[in-house]
């Protein structure tokens, strides 16, 4: 324990690379499952004994995105060390979990569910910056993928925990309280890991804020689209399926099966990732998802709501998980502030596609005008990700095993001989 506190061994000294991950995987688990998509297994338990209806439902997903947004902004903002951030947020969103049990006021469930958005937007930006840089540092960058399968897990252990409290019968209180323990019971867990010492990348002085320029622009603008385009069946897939089947043992499912290809695709991904390039694989995701999207309306029934759920959810981290990386790599340093206002664009595309629902809902339209417009939004994006800038073109370009055979073994002259060549051309 004194090595621990030791200023001349820091925490991160100390721990291996798989509790480093094993720990943000946890960590995203409780920001994304629970603060974040924990209302998507409950609504239609909330429908059932708190009489929620889509337009109500739209707008309390809504405030939960708007937090998300406001506490992204913050993160991006607020120079805070990350272990303060981590340690804040991750009993905020225990305690935010536990008082929707409390009132049921719509107004409070509102607040709730807003500050529980912040609590996760930090803990989501913190983690990344922190894990993924000590982890690079630790020699094992590959292992981001484990600290992002977190999100799938954390989803699929939220939705597999409301499906016997759905066939039981119990009310969407005891959930949000069961959810609410579990949170507080995994912060305790993974408290010691995250301490006074566990920080990301120093800014290099005389640069304090991030050079914007067109691509970096652009995957911003590309990423608020991703949240628009995928934020619609997240929120709603459990709902969809109640529509067409009755039985929570089947419509149940939705969710869970979301969560487990989320947890399954972000762990390959790292495969994928020695083959395709970071922003490649951001727009194979990307179409795969705009497909999943449509099928509901393509395949009405529950056949088709849970494909949707396994397409939409095996893309939507592995997708987050290449812009996170092409992040990094395009910002460097300067990569917190750049994910930082990735996050809010996403959060602000969140809060517009439930609002959308709800809209379409008054007026009768339900998914049938809200699902086309998210294909077509994350169709669009893909194509504008598609041009890279000319100094980011090559390395966009060539995979990274490609590029790995440059740095040494019986490859290595070939790899250098073609690099003249294009010198030569260019």
């Amino acid at each position: 324990m004194s090595d621990i506190a030791s200023p001349v061994k820091p925490v991160q000294r100390e721990l291996s690379p798989a509790v480093v991950a094993g720990a943000a995987l946890i960590a995203l688990g409780v920001a994304m499952g629970i603060g974040r998509f924990a209302f998507t297994p409950l609504l239609p338990m909330m429908q059932l004994d708190a009489g929620l209806t889509l337009v109500d439902s739209g707008w309390l997903a809504s405030a939960n995105y708007a937090g998300y947004l406001a506490g992204a902004l913050l993160a991006m903002g607020l120079r805070m060390r990350s272990s303060l951030a981590i340690r804040g947020g991750l009993p905020a969103i225990a305690v935010t979990t536990f008082a929707m049990a409390l009132d049921h006021s719509f107004l409070a469930w509102m607040a709730w569910r807003a500050l529980a958005g912040i609590a996760s937007a930090w803990v989501f930006v913190h983690v990344s910056v922190a894990s993924l840089h000590r982890l690079a540092a630790l020699g094992r960058p590959r292992l981001a993928s484990v600290v992002y399968a977190g999100v799938g897990a954390g989803i699929a252990v939220a939705g597999v925990l409301c499906l016997p409290l759905m066939r039981a019968g119990a009310s969407s209180d005891a959930a949000w309280i069961t959810l609410g323990a579990l949170a507080a019971l995994f912060t305790l867990l993974i408290w010691p890991v995250f301490g006074a010492s566990d920080e990301g990348p120093a800014t290099p002085r005389g640069h304090t804020r991030l050079e914007w320029d067109a691509d970096r622009v652009r995957l911003v603008l590309c990423y608020g689209t991703f949240g628009f385009g995928y934020i619609i069946p997240a929120t709603f897939l459990p709902a969809m399926a109640r529509q067409v089947v009755h039985d929570p043992a089947l419509f149940g499912w939705s969710w869970p099966l979301f969560g487990a290809a989320a947890f399954g695709s972000t762990l390959a991904a790292a495969t994928l990732q020695r083959f395709m390039t970071h922003r490649q694989l951001w727009l194979a995701g990307q179409l795969a998802m705009a497909l999943g999207v449509m099928l509901p309306l393509w395949s009405p029934g529950i056949a088709g709501i849970l494909l949707a759920a396994l397409i939409v959810g095996g893309t939507f981290m592995v997708i987050t998980l290449a812009a996170i990386q092409e992040a990094r790599r395009i910002a460097g340093a300067h990569a917190a502030a750049l994910i930082g206002a990735m996050t809010a664009a996403f959060a602000a595309g969140q809060i517009a596609g439930p609002l959308l629902v709800s809209g379409a809902a008054h007026a009768g339209a339900d998914f049938s005008l809200a699902l086309p417009v998210a294909a077509a939004l994350l169709v669009a994006s893909t194509l504008a990700l598609r041009r890279a800038p000319r100094r980011h073109a090559h390395s966009d370009l060539i995979p990274p095993f490609a590029l790995s055979l440059s740095k040494g073994g019986p490859e290595s002259s070939v790899c250098r001989g073609a690099a003249s060549v294009r010198a030569s051309t260019s």
